[in-house]
């Protein structure tokens, strides 16, 4: 990571749990190592990886995410649960998405948040395209210049974008992080969305696209 950079405080926002593991999840580590980790977000409860979409399953993700980041070094980090509906993310020109950026930006402003990463707006899903247009809101509402980062869970970072490339994890980290995620990687909970096997063997670092530069 470039200097200017690993000096930043930053703040990560992740769509579901599992999602602050597999895109950021060195980014994590390393900044919480160094006391540059302002917070991690999650924006929705998690529910739509299982047909039932239970309270329970809500509360086991939430578990299991905080599993997965003890396992990364970063239990103790400040997290935020926003709590909107797995794949029922909120218009960016509603009352509740507005509320919430507000309350995000207030976080940026309280945590004095330099630097955020989220999943990309080039992502599949719904709820990271979503988490990003949350970002960039909240941004724009802190009061404060924030330079906003995206990483890459389910998309290839662009070929033409600025980047900047993470410290390495510990060999093996990720996965025992990501090995935390029982019930995305099991039948532990039924029927439900199963984590690709090779998301284990993903590289070491976080390649970040560089999406508002704000020093």
């Amino acid at each position: 990571m470039r200097s200017c950079w690993s000096q930043a405080r930053w703040l990560v926002l992740a769509p579901h749990p599992d999602d602050e593991t597999l895109g950021a999840g060195a980014l994590i580590a390393h900044c919480a190592a160094s006391d540059r980790l302002g917070g991690i977000v999650f924006l929705t409860d998690g529910t739509g990886s299982h047909p039932e979409g239970t309270p329970r399953i809500a509360m086991t993700r939430r578990r299991e995410a905080g599993h997965a980041l003890g396992r990364i070094k970063a239990a103790a980090i400040p997290k935020i649960w926003m709590g909107w509906r797995d794949a029922h993310p909120y218009p960016t020109d509603s009352k509740a998405f507005v509320r919430d950026a507000d309350r995000l930006a207030a976080f940026i402003r309280w945590r004095r948040i330099d630097a955020i990463a989220v999943s990309d707006h080039s992502e599949a899903h719904c709820d990271h395209v979503a988490a990003y247009r949350l970002a960039e809101a909240a941004s724009r509402r802190a009061k404060r210049p924030v330079s906003l980062f995206a990483y890459h869970v389910w998309s290839d970072p662009p070929r033409l974008a600025r980047r900047i490339a993470t410290p390495a994890m510990p060999v093996g980290r990720r996965r025992h992080a990501l090995l935390a995620h029982r019930s995305q990687m099991s039948p532990v909970m039924g029927d439900g969305f199963r984590l690709p096997r090779e998301k284990l063997r993903m590289p070491a670092r976080d390649i970040l696209t560089v999406r508002k530069d704000r020093r």
